[in-house]
């Protein structure tokens, strides 16, 4: 399994990048992480970024 770990400017996460669902652009830089049978967390940095973040190897 691998992890990820993810900017917030509320905190931050580590996030399982086999529970991500989608990634949603949202306001002021910001990115919708959607996680499978939860809620979306918002993170800092672009899709672009986030994508390459979570991308498996």
């Amino acid at each position: 399994m691998k992890f990820v770990h993810l900017h917030s400017r509320g905190g931050d996460y580590m996030v399982a990048v086999q529970n991500v669902a989608y990634l949603r652009k949202d306001e002021n830089g910001q990115t919708k992480v959607g996680m499978v049978g939860g809620d979306s967390l918002l993170v800092v940095g672009s899709i672009d970024e986030i994508a390459a973040k979570i991308s498996v190897e």
